[in-house]
């Protein structure tokens, strides 16, 4: 559902850099499908470019795929004419540290497609300071954990309140009922979290705890 999901925001035609691609499945997927133009299928580790490989020969998509051992955004050339990026099934902070550095991969012109495993708000943080305006941001739950696509493109200056960055900018406008339930579920974790710590006595550094305070009454002026 995730990979359908990552699929429907990578436009019509695309040329397209799956990063982490793992076996390539996005891809070949969306070339067989003739939704998309030509891909990249980037992996860092040895095992996943090899599985990737053999699920483009095993496609006879080699000529329009090409599946390249590198380190991030490395795997992508100014010939390649990439006109989408996804990065999927990594931590917030994990894409947004290859983002960081490969941007000099990046032409400005590519429409961005992440499906972060939490750490959101850093990845948005990421995201307004290098100049991208998050076009569309999504949740949907599967085998019983939350997930989050956002989507976004380069548009210049950009600013979003610590709010917007904590929950998203278009997730509190439209709070679909997937976002309001992962929260609800945030809520009683942080509320576990916080009486746990009372029960125990246990420290934590003041501004951890503050945080934790301060997300904790967010998310119930969110709720309410």
């Amino acid at each position: 559902m995730r990979l359908e999901r990552v699929a429907a925001h990578i436009p019509a035609g695309a040329h397209l850099a799956d990063i982490g691609s793992d076996h390539g499945y996005l891809p070949v997927a969306l070339l067989r499908r003739g939704a998309i133009a030509y891909a990249v299928a980037g992996e860092v580790a040895t095992t996943p470019f090899q599985a990737a490989q053999r699920t483009v020969r095993d496609n006879d998509l080699h000529q329009r795929i090409s599946v390249r051992l590198a380190n991030g955004l490395a795997a992508i050339t100014p010939a390649d004419a990439i006109t989408a990026v996804s990065l999927c099934g990594m931590g917030g902070e994990t894409i947004r540290d290859i983002l960081d550095r490969g941007k000099t991969h990046l032409s400005g012109k590519e429409r961005l497609i992440l499906q972060p495993n939490g750490g959101e708000q850093p990845l948005r943080q990421w995201l307004m300071d290098n100049g991208y305006r998050i076009h569309s941001e999504e949740v949907l739950r599967e085998n019983r954990f939350d997930y989050e696509i956002i989507v976004a493109e380069r548009a210049g200056a950009v600013s979003y309140s610590a709010k917007e960055l904590y929950f998203g900018p278009l997730h509190l406008q439209a709070r679909s009922p997937a976002f309001l339930s992962k929260w609800r579920h945030k809520l009683r974790h942080k509320q576990k979290t916080l009486s746990q710590l009372s029960q125990a006595r246990q420290t934590l550094p003041e501004g951890r705890v503050q945080e934790l305070n301060r997300q904790t009454r967010w998310i119930s002026e969110l709720l309410t």
